[in-house]
C-alpha cells in the first residue's frame, strides 16, 4: 500500500481540521436570543429561531406566533415583514407553515364537512365559524353554490364569546344531534338546536383558532395555511382560491 509522506499527511489532517473548526464556528449562537425569549414569555412551549431576509434580523417564532430580534438581542419587533418588491408578506407566509402544521392534525371525523355531491372536491376549506355570527349565517345559506363550485366546506368551532357562552352551548349540541348537518344548518337558520351534552372537540376547536390567529368569524382556511378573514361570495371565493394556487406553482416553479 502507497502512503503519503508525513509532512503531507499532516499537512492534510491539519487542514481537515481547520475546516471542521471553521465550519462549526460558522453555525450562528442563538442561545442569548432564546434565553432573552423564554424570559419574556416563560409559558412558551416552543422557539424557533431562524434567518429572516433582512440582515442582522432574526425571525422566531413563539408558540404560533411569529416576531422579529435583532441578532444581538437587544430589541423585538412585532408586525408584518413585507416584501415591497414582490409584495410579499414574509410574515404571513411563515404563519401559514404553522397553521398549515397544526390543521394538518385534525381528523375528518372531527370537522362537519359540507362536500360536493357529485365527483372531488377541487378546494378543501377550513371555516372557523359562529353559530350566532351574522355573515357565518350568510355563508352558509350559500353552501350549495360554494359545493357547486367544487369547494368543500369543513366547519371547526368558533364561538366568538368564548367557552361555556351560549354560542358555544348550541355548538355543542349541533355536534351531539344524530344530524349533524342538519342541526347546524337549523341553527344558523336561528332555529336553537335541542339541548344535548356528550363528547365534543368544540373546546379543542376554538383554542385551536385562537392558537392560529384566528379573531373574527367566518375565518377560511386554505390547505396550504393561508388565512382568509371573512365572508366571500362563491365566484369570489373560488377565484381567490385559483389565484393563491396560481402563486403557490409559480413560486415552486420559480416563475
Amino acid at each position: 500500500m502507497n502512503r503519503l509522506p508525513r509532512s503531507v499527511a499532516f499537512l492534510s489532517f491539519g487542514l481537515t481540521m481547520i475546516f471542521a473548526t471553521s465550519t462549526l464556528a460558522a453555525e450562528p449562537d442563538h442561545s442569548l436570543v432564546e434565553e432573552k425569549i423564554r424570559a419574556l414569555v416563560p409559558t412558551a412551549k416552543t422557539v424557533a429561531i431562524a434567518d429572516s431576509p433582512v440582515e442582522g434580523l432574526l425571525q422566531v417564532q413563539i408558540n404560533s406566533d411569529i416576531v422579529y430580534v435583532t441578532e444581538d438581542a437587544e430589541y423585538l419587533i412585532q408586525g408584518q415583514l413585507m416584501d415591497m418588491d414582490t409584495r410579499t408578506n414574509i410574515t404571513d407566509q411563515a404563519k401559514s407553515v404553522i397553521r398549515q402544521s397544526l390543521l394538518t392534525e385534525v381528523k375528518n371525523e372531527d370537522q362537519i364537512i359540507f362536500a360536493p355531491k357529485s365527483g372531488e372536491a377541487k378546494y378543501n376549506l377550513m371555516v372557523f365559524t359562529d353559530i350566532d355570527c351574522g355573515y357565518c349565517r350568510k355563508l352558509h345559506e350559500q353552501i350549495e353554490e360554494y359545493n357547486e363550485e367544487g369547494i368543500a366546506i369543513h366547519y371547526m368551532a368558533f364561538p366568538r364569546a368564548g367557552i361555556g357562552s351560549d354560542s358555544y352551548d348550541k355548538f355543542v349540541s349541533v355536534w351531539c344531534a344524530a344530524d349533524q348537518q342538519g342541526a347546524l344548518t337549523l341553527a344558523k337558520n336561528g332555529i336553537d338546536p335541542e339541548p344535548q351534552s356528550c363528547k365534543n372537540p368544540i373546546a379543542d376547536q376554538y383554542e385551536l383558532g385562537r392558537e392560529i390567529g384566528v379573531t373574527g368569524t367566518p375565518a377560511l382556511v386554505t390547505a396550504d395555511g393561508t388565512l382568509i378573514p371573512g365572508y366571500m361570495p362563491p365566484e369570489q371565493l373560488l377565484a381567490r382560491l385559483a389565484s393563491l394556487e396560481g402563486e403557490a406553482v409559480a413560486e415552486a416553479t420559480g416563475e
